[in-house]
């Protein structure tokens, strides 16, 4: 993008502040919050300038990049952390019914009682990790992590009070 180009594309964006502020308001009510989103954007308009087509409308993509800017990050915060210990982590979706909620905490409850060593093994399973991946991590062999994830699925298993493993892996 030419220098002169770039200039007034950032003196555009200065103009557009208080446009942007007001429009940031339809999504997030803290004052705080509407000085983040409105940064983020105007971040994202100075970083990804070279896309924008001059003599079309600045203020309409801003507001293009707003709105997106806001709906990733709520997605984001859709899910909520369930710890069993501070080293331990799943994610559950936050919609979710008062039974399934209440069966996600167990279950977290449920990893707390686990060995150290089953539990990491297996919650690195869950998160994607593969298997020479976790056996690395955790300096052993790999036919070790899948022993300790199998045990640990069946001590859940009975934890929960469940017949069988298919059934502790789908919330009812």
């Amino acid at each position: 993008m030419p220098e002169a180009t770039r200039a007034s594309l950032d003196a555009d964006v200065v103009v557009l502040l208080p446009a942007l502020r007001n429009f940031a308001r339809r999504f997030v009510s803290s004052p705080t919050d509407v000085d983040d989103l409105a940064q983020e954007t105007i971040s994202k308009v100075l970083r990804h300038s070279e896309k924008f087509t001059p003599g079309t409308s600045l203020k309409s993509w801003a507001f293009t990049i707003m709105r997106n800017t806001y709906m990733t990050e709520y997605k984001r915060r859709k899910r909520l952390q369930v710890r069993a210990n501070s080293d331990a982590l799943f994610e559950i979706p936050t919609e979710c019914s008062q039974q399934k909620c209440v069966y996600a905490a167990e279950v977290g409850k449920a990893l707390g009682q686990l060995p150290k060593h089953q539990r990491d093994a297996l919650l690195m399973i869950v998160e994607g990790v593969s298997y020479e991946a976790a056996a690395k991590h955790c300096g052993c062999e790999v036919g070790t992590i899948k022993s300790r994830v199998s045990r640990a699925r069946t001590t859940l298993v009975g934890i929960l009070g469940e017949d069988s493993i298919h059934a502790a892996a789908s919330i009812h």
